[in-house]
């Protein structure tokens, strides 16, 4: 089973850029989504138990909408080297 769904998520992922055209919830839906997917792939991968796989697609939904949201704004986070954030264009 993990070695048909792997490629296919592979293939899903990879074609998201050419959705440009979404609106910003639909850009925070399939974010979330795919980060929640990749989540779950990377625990099964692991032999995770499944407290382990929920944490790793809440972690990575969160981080695919996080991901989706700065593309919207263009702007990135750079550490500041004491522990804090600014957020400034992307490089």
């Amino acid at each position: 089973m993990k070695t048909i769904l792997i490629p296919l998520a592979t293939a899903a992922l990879l074609a998201l850029p050419a959705c440009d055209n979404l609106s910003d919830t639909e850009n925070d839906i399939i974010g979330g989504v795919a980060g929640a997917t990749v989540g779950v792939l990377t625990a099964r991968a692991l032999n995770a138990n499944t407290n382990w796989t929920i944490l790793a697609a809440l972690g990575g939904a969160v981080a695919g909408t996080l991901v989706a949201r700065n593309r919207q704004t263009g702007e990135c986070a750079y550490a500041n080297g004491d522990g804090t954030y600014r957020a400034g264009p992307c490089r």
